[in-house]
C-alpha cells in the first residue's frame, strides 16, 4: 500500500527499531498515533489479525525504543498482537502482504526477521522460550536483556505457569510482560499506583531489596517475617501475591497505554537483574472505535472499509461450512441425550459451539487455553457415564496427545473428539495446518478416526462416532465441503466400512476425505475405480481385498503428510498380505507448506484434480 510521506511524517522515516530510538521521548505519543492509523489501514486491506494488534501499539513502541533489539529479545506468545512490532522491523512495506502467498507470516518467524526471536503461532509458549534463551545467554556470558510478551488468554496455559516456576527457582534474569486486555482499566490503575510502581521498579528499592535478601537470610525467622511483610503489604495495592509466590519482583499493574509511564517503568526495570514481572492493562481494539466496541468480531478480519462502522457482511451461501454442521449436529445430538458434554479449550467461536453453550450452558466447558485439560476433563467425565465431546482444532490436539494416548485411549473411555481445521488452513500457515493428525492418530488403540467426504457424511460421523463404545474422531477441513445437503435424520454408518463410488479397469483410487471429490473428477479422466474409503481406523481391509483381485494398481490420496497416514496403512496391509501391487501414495508432502489461500496450496502440494492427474499419470 502506497501511503503518502506527508500522511505519516514519523513513521515514514522509521525502517527499524533503531529509528525509534533516534527520536525523543515526547515524539512516542505521536509515533503511536501514526502507528495505529497505518496498522488500521494496512489490515483493512490484506485483512488478518486486528483488535489484538490495536492494543499493543504503545507497548510495542516502548519495547523498541527502551531495549536494544535485536541484541535484546522479544519473544511474542501467539502472534496475534505483533503486527505492530512487524511494522517497525523492516516490514513495513510489505504488510499489505500478510497472510498470503509469498507475503509476510501472519507471525512471528524466525527466517523472516532477525527482529523475530522466537517463531510461534501456539499459545503459552513464550516464557519457556524466553527463559531457555536467558539460561543460553547467561552461560555463554551474554548481558542480553530476555522479555516475553504474553496476552491475559495464554496465562491460562499451564505451561506458562511451569515456566515461570522454573524461572522463579533460578533467579533467572527475565522480564515476563503479561498483557492484560479482559477487562477495563481499574480504579488502582490510576496516579497512586502509577507512583507505587516507580517506586517498586526504582533502582532504590530494587538494591534495597536485594542488600536486605542477603542480610536477612543469615537469620531465617527475620527473613520469613520480612517476606510475609513485603508480600501482604504488595497484595493490598497490587494482585501480583501469586507472581511473586512463584519467585517474581511484581510490578503494576499499570496503563498499557500510557507511553510516557511504560518508557520510564521498562527503563527501571532493565536495570533489575532476576525474574521480574510487569502488569499492563490494554483495551483489545484501542483507537478503533468498532474494534474497541467489539473485540472479538475484530479479532481477524478479512479486508474492510475502515471508514465505515462494521465488517462486510459474509457471503450468503446455502451450504454451511463443516464447523457449522458440527455446532449444529452438537445441538441436536444434546437435545436427544442429556449425558452429551461440550468442551473447548478456548475456541468457542472457531470450533461452532456459540450455539450449543447458549442453550446448555451448564453442559458446556470452556477451559480456556488447556488442551492437556480438555482431554483429560473429558476422560474424567466419562468415567462416571457422561458423554464428552471434544472440539479442538486439529494442530492444537497434538498438545494433548499423552492425555490422549495415556488418560483416554489406555483406558478405553467413551470421548469423541471434533477434529476442525484438518489439513491445509491456508493464510495461517503452517503454525495452524492439521497436517499430522491421520498418522498420530491411527496408531494408538483403541482409536477410531473417520474422514467425511462432504456435510452430510461429516454429520453421520458425528453421529457414527458419538454412538461408538470408546475413543473416536472425526476430521474434518477449515471452510465448506462440496456442497451435499445435510439431513436432518442421523443414520449410523457400518464401522470401518468404505464405500465403492465408481467401478473402472486396472487403477483403483482410495480416497480419504477432502480429497474424494478431487479422486472422484481425476478417476473419471482415467476409467479408475474411485472408493470413499471413509475410516482411516480401522481400514476397511475386506475391500481392499476385493479390489486388489481385480486392480493391478492402487493409489491413496489423504490430506495428510504421508508418513504414516491412510496411505502407509494400505501399504502395511497390502505388504502383510503379500499382494504387491504397485502403489502410489499421494499426501501432503515431508515439509511444513507454507501460507496461501486453501487452494494455492492444495495446488501447490498436487492434491488438486489436476496435480492428482499429472502424479497419477507420471506414474503409470
Amino acid at each position: 500500500m502506497n501511503t503518502p510521506a506527508s500522511h505519516y511524517p514519523l513513521l515514514d522515516d522509521i525502517n527499524f527499531p533503531a529509528d525509534v530510538r533516534k527520536l525523543a521521548k515526547t515524539q512516542l505519543l505521536a509515533l503511536c498515533k501514526e502507528l495505529r492509523e497505518f496498522l488500521t489501514q494496512t489490515v483493512s486491506v490484506s485483512g488478518g489479525h486486528f483488535s489484538a494488534g490495536l492494543g499493543t501499539v504503545e507497548l510495542t513502541v516502548a519495547l523498541h525504543y527502551v531495549f536494544d533489539t535485536p541484541t535484546d529479545q522479544l519473544v511474542w506468545d501467539v502472534g496475534h498482537q505483533a503486527y505492530p512490532h512487524k511494522i517497525l522491523t523492516g516490514r513495513k512495506n510489505n504488510m499489505t502482504s500478510i497472510r498470503s502467498k509469498g507475503g509476510v507470516s501472519a507471525f512471528p518467524k524466525r527466517n523472516e526477521s532477525e527482529y523475530d526471536a522466537f517463531g510461534v503461532g501456539h499459545s503459552s509458549t513464550s516464557i519457556s522460550a524466553a527463559l531457555g534463551m536467558a539460561i543460553a545467554s547467561e552461560l555463554q556470558g551474554q548481558t542480553k536483556q530476555m522479555v516475553a510478551i504474553i496476552g491475559d488468554g495464554s496465562i491460562t496455559g499451564g505451561m506458562a505457569f511451569e515456566a515461570m516456576n522454573h524461572a522463579g527457582s533460578l533467579d533467572a534474569n527475565l522480564l515476563v510482560i503479561l498483557n492484560d486486555n479482559d477487562m477495563a482499566i481499574s480504579p488502582n490503575v490510576g496516579a497512586m499506583n502509577n507512583y507505587l510502581t516507580k517506586v517498586l521498579s526504582s533502582r532504590l528499592y530494587s538494591s534495597m531489596r536485594t542488600e536486605s535478601k542477603k542480610v536477612l537470610k543469615k537469620m531465617p525467622s527475620m527473613w520469613e517475617l520480612a517476606r510475609k511483610t513485603e508480600e501482604h503489604v504488595k497484595g493490598m495495592i497490587v494482585p501480583g501475591t501469586l507472581f511473586e509466590e512463584l519467585g517474581f519482583n511484581y510490578i503494576g499493574p499499570i496503563d498499557g497505554h500510557d507511553i510516557d509511564m511504560l518508557v520510564s517503568t521498562l527503563e527501571n526495570l532493565k536495570h533489575i537483574e532476576g525474574p521480574r514481572f510487569l502488569h499492563i492493562v490494554t483495551k483489545k481494539g484501542k483507537g478503533y472505535a468498532p474494534a474497541e466496541k467489539d473485540p472479538l468480531a475484530y479479532h481477524g478480519v478479512p479486508a474492510f472499509d475502515p471508514t465505515q462502522d462494521s465488517l462486510p457482511p459474509s457471503a450468503p451461501s446455502v451450504h454451511p461450512t463443516y464447523t457449522q454442521v458440527f455446532g449444529q449436529w452438537l445441538c441436536d445430538m444434546a437435545a436427544q441425550d442429556e449425558k452429551l458434554l461440550g468442551i473447548t479449550p478456548a475456541m468457542r467461536e472457531g470450533s461452532g459451539l456459540v450455539e450449543f453453550s447458549q442453550l446448555y450452558p451448564n453442559r458446556y466447558f470452556d477451559v480456556a487455553i488447556a488442551e492437556q485439560h480438555a482431554v483429560t476433563l473429558a476422560a474424567g467425565q466419562a468415567c462416571q457415564g457422561a458423554k464428552p465431546v471434544v472440539a479442538i482444532y486439529s494442530t492444537f490436539l497434538q498438545r494433548g496427545y499423552d492425555q490422549l494416548i495415556h488418560d483416554v485411549a489406555l483406558q478405553n473411555l467413551d470421548v469423541l473428539f471434533a477434529i476442525d481445521r484438518a489439513g491445509l488452513v491456508g493464510p495461517d500457515g503452517p503454525t495452524h495446518a492439521g497436517s499430522f493428525d491421520y498418522s498420530y492418530l491411527r496408531c494408538i488403540p483403541n482409536m477410531v478416526v473417520m474422514a467425511p467426504a462432504d456435510e452430510n457424511e461429516c454429520r453421520q460421523m458425528l453421529y457414527t462416532g458419538y454412538l461408538h463404545q470408546g475413543p473416536a474422531a472425526v476430521r474434518y477441513p477449515r471452510g465448506k465441503g462440496p456442497g451435499v445437503a445435510v439431513q436432518p435424520e442421523m443414520t449410523q454408518l457400518p464401522l470401518g466400512k468404505g464405500s465403492v463410488i465408481t467401478t473402472g479397469t486396472d487403477t483403483v483410487l482410495l480416497a480419504w476425505g477432502s480429497l474424494v471429490k478431487p479422486a472422484l473428477e481425476a478417476g473419471k479422466q482415467l476409467n479408475a475405480t474411485v472408493v470413499n474409503m471413509r475410516f482411516i481406523k480401522p481400514l476397511d481391509k475386506e475391500l481392499i481385498l476385493e479390489l486388489a483381485k481385480t486392480h493391478t494398481t492402487f493409489v491413496t490420496l489423504e490430506e495428510n503428510v504421508i508418513a504414516g497416514g491412510a496411505g502407509s496403512a494400505v501399504n502395511e496391509f497390502l505388504h502383510a498380505h503379500k499382494l504387491l501391487k504397485a502403489v502410489l501414495n499421494i499426501g501432503l508432502p515431508d515439509e511444513f507448506v507454507e501460507q496461501g489461500t486453501r487452494e494455492e496450496l492444495l495446488s501447490q502440494c498436487g492434491l488438486d484434480t489436476a496435480g492428482i492427474l499429472a502424479q497419477i499419470k507420471a506414474f503409470l
